[in-house]
């Protein structure tokens, strides 16, 4: 009974920012619950090399070229999978994260590529993807927010990202209220530093990677498989209850 209802066997599931990183462990995990996989990513590249990866383990995949800051190739996108079935899970992963700048330093340019792309991207794919899943009255969206959006992180100064994730996690619940009664669930997970090319900045650095692990109880970072396997039970029916739900998986950082 109870793993059953983890078992994606007969759904297409979406992940943007696929083709590494996070992303690229959570379409794994969910072809091998038996969804099939599509990943989008602004890379040609990498789309082409996940979803080699994806197929050498015998999971059902297929790729598209996408930068979700384009809202028209967003919906263009999300027509064109309608037409071949729809997309029953869709996982916000694209994000980026230029950190160490102070705000009064922040540019306009920088200010606005985070909020692009973190806050803009995750929007514009609930609202094309979204609305076909309240059409078919059934999906599951799991936005990739992070601490930050609970936290403000030290030693780096990161007003801007802090600040788009923040807004992820409120317009997850604000989505989630909307859509509740109408069999689209919403949920996002809050990581705490993972090891992925995003992060390499501050491990790298020993100074701030000290106080990264001084500040997380488990003393240690992430990794992408452990968000993963939250973004796969918040996709599946084991979490058929949940909508709205921010789940932090963050070694016990915000205990603090």
């Amino acid at each position: 009974m109870y793993l059953e209802k983890l078992n994606l066997k007969g759904r297409t599931a979406l992940v943007t920012g696929g083709g590494q990183g996070i992303g690229f462990a959570c379409a794994q995990a969910l072809g091998e619950a038996g969804a099939k996989i599509v990943i989008a990513d602004m890379v040609p590249q990498r789309v082409h090399d996940a979803v080699a990866q994806l197929t050498a383990l015998n999971l059902a995949a297929s790729g598209a070229t996408l930068d979700v800051t384009d809202s028209a190739a967003v919906e263009a996108l999300a027509a064109k999978l309608e037409d071949a079935g729809g997309v029953d899970i869709l996982v916000n992963n694209a994000g980026v994260a230029k950190s160490d700048v102070r705000a009064e330093d922040t540019s306009d340019e920088h200010w606005r590529f985070h909020m692009s792309v973190n806050v803009d991207g995750v929007f514009w794919c609930c609202r094309s993807f979204g609305k076909r899943m309240l059409g078919r009255k059934r999906g599951a969206i799991v936005n990739i927010g992070s601490m930050s959006g609970y936290i403000v992180n030290k030693p780096q100064e990161q007003s801007f990202y802090n600040a788009s994730k923040a807004a992820v996690h409120h317009m997850t619940r604000s989505l989630a209220a909307e859509w509740a009664d109408r069999g689209v669930r919403v949920n996002a997970v809050a990581p705490t530093y993972i090891e992925t090319p995003l992060t390499k900045f501050g491990m790298q650095d020993a100074e701030m990677a000290k106080v990264w692990l001084d500040m997380t109880p488990m003393g240690r970072v992430g990794q992408p498989e452990e968000i993963a396997s939250v973004v796969l039970f918040l996709a599946s029916d084991a979490a058929s209850l949940m909508t709205g739900s921010i789940v932090l998986a963050d070694g016990g950082y915000c205990c603090w």
